[in-house]
């Protein structure tokens, strides 16, 4: 069994060379060049199949349809509070809670992304008046995972709506923030909700930052 310290740094360094050989083929125009940028880019495919003992098919799918300079991805998360409680919404892939949120789209400014991903898991409508937070997921205790990824945290004010679920939660609730069900740690950890609800209850907090 790997352990949690190994494994991150596994990860950091297949981040590292799949963005150089990635960011090799967004440049190079020799074609020796972009065949070794190809290898290196398989290697590094193989190497963290091997590590991770899955299919080396689960690790493309990892990058699959990432081309030109790499960059990290970003994902948005609205906390959203009633008398002491936040919304959740629980995750289908683990049955866990989380902020309402995800990946923010292309031509998507990250305000409007997180106001949708709040209507689209918990069914309540809200918007951001503050972002509270922009962090480096790996700067933080997340789990281990293969990209880098930046997360904002925004606070928002809840305008309408009623609970309702969605392909990807099966769950919604508010819960007392020092109270919290078992979380999806990959998106959310129980101290970034509480510096969130820290921001709601004093709204002149300067917004935190990596």
């Amino acid at each position: 069994m790997k352990t949690r310290e190994r494994l991150a740094t596994i990860l950091e360094w297949a981040r590292k060379v799949h963005a150089i050989a990635q960011n090799g083929l967004a440049f190079s125009r020799d074609p020796f060049d972009r065949v070794r940028y190809q290898e290196l880019e398989q290697l590094t495919e193989a190497m963290l199949a091997t590590e991770l003992e899955v299919p080396l098919a689960t690790v493309r799918a990892f990058w699959e349809g990432e081309h030109g300079y790499a960059t990290p991805k970003v994902d948005v998360r609205g906390g959203v509070f009633k008398s002491g409680e936040v919304l959740l919404v629980r995750e289908r892939t683990d049955g866990r809670w989380t902020l309402p949120g995800g990946w923010v789209d292309v031509n998507e400014a990250p305000s409007s992304a997180v106001a949708r991903e709040i209507l689209e898991e918990s069914g309540y409508q809200a918007r951001a008046v503050k972002l509270a937070a922009l962090v480096d997921k790996n700067r933080h205790p997340h789990p281990p995972g293969v990209h880098h990824i930046y997360k904002l945290f925004f606070l928002c004010e809840l305008l309408g709506g009623s609970p309702a679920t969605s392909a990807e939660t099966d769950a919604v609730g508010f819960f007392p923030v020092r109270s919290l069900p078992e979380l999806s740690t990959g998106r959310v950890l129980a101290s970034q909700i509480e510096r969130l609800y820290q921001h709601e209850l004093d709204r002149s907090l300067p917004t935190d930052f990596d």
